[in-house]
């Protein structure tokens, strides 16, 4: 069956099995952006605050239509599995190079965010962000939507026997995300220690990107569970900061 014929099926409509898929596929898609909504809120804070609303739905629409343009190349994706070399008895195939390819960015990416953290550079930071600028930004978002839709691409032809929930289930779930980007990024923004935290959990991202890419599955579930008890003690001590400040005021 072509591309054209599987946007055009639309038996699905009339059976509960699809409906269901569609839920889950939905939930299972905001799941697996929120390593995305991380990063699009970190990197927009490189940006003037007039852009960064901007920079941050741009870089959700392109991760909508990366996601739809890879599920309606579901044929060539499938493709990218097939082996092309191998390394020390491990085979290697196109999603794995872009896996390993997209994790050491991500890693380099977020450790060198965690440095200028530390350092407190701000004259170098004002200098990176005009050299940087809004087009360059998003140019970073574009190349790790790439690397992030594979996983939720490959998840929802899993998933799914009909193109077209794919792709809505795509869109509900970026919609949805884009909601809530927003006060994830003013929360990380607000917040200098889960901005480092958050990176932390990139570079555990970026690890298990890699990981992947080299056929050594690491569950998302472990990361997950980790970033949010880590997240939960954090929040305890912001509070607790506030509150400590407050009385003393």
């Amino acid at each position: 069956m072509d591309v054209i014929s599987l946007l055009t099926d639309f038996s699905w409509i009339y059976s509960p099995s699809a409906w269901a898929a569609l839920i889950t596929l939905t939930l299972l898609e905001i799941v697996l952006g929120i390593d995305n909504i991380i990063f699009i809120a970190i990197l927009v804070t490189r940006l003037p605050e007039s852009q960064r609303d901007k920079a941050r739905v741009m870089g959700l629409v392109f991760a909508m239509l990366t996601r739809i343009l890879l599920l309606v190349s579901i044929f060539w994706i499938m493709k990218l599995v097939e082996p092309l070399f191998s390394v020390f008895g491990v085979e290697i195939s196109g999603k794995d190079l872009i896996l390993i390819g997209g994790g050491l960015f991500l890693i380099w990416k977020s450790t060198r965010e965690i440095h200028a953290q530390m350092q407190h550079e701000e004259h170098n930071m004002i200098q990176s962000r005009s050299k940087v600028g809004f087009f360059g930004i998003l140019v970073q978002i574009a190349i790790l939507d790439i690397v992030f839709s594979l996983d939720s691409v490959i998840t929802a032809v899993g998933m799914a026997d009909h193109l077209f929930i794919m792709i809505i289930a795509v869109i509900i779930a970026v919609i949805i995300m884009m909601i809530a980007s927003k006060y994830i990024a003013k929360f990380v923004d607000d917040n200098p220690t889960i901005k480092i935290l958050a990176l932390a959990f990139l570079i555990l991202v970026g690890v298990t990107l890699i990981a992947e890419g080299l056929d050594f599955h690491i569950s998302k579930g472990y990361i997950y569970f980790a970033m949010a008890f880590s997240l939960s003690v954090e929040s305890i001590n912001i509070y607790i900061s506030k509150k400590s400040r407050n009385n003393k005021s």
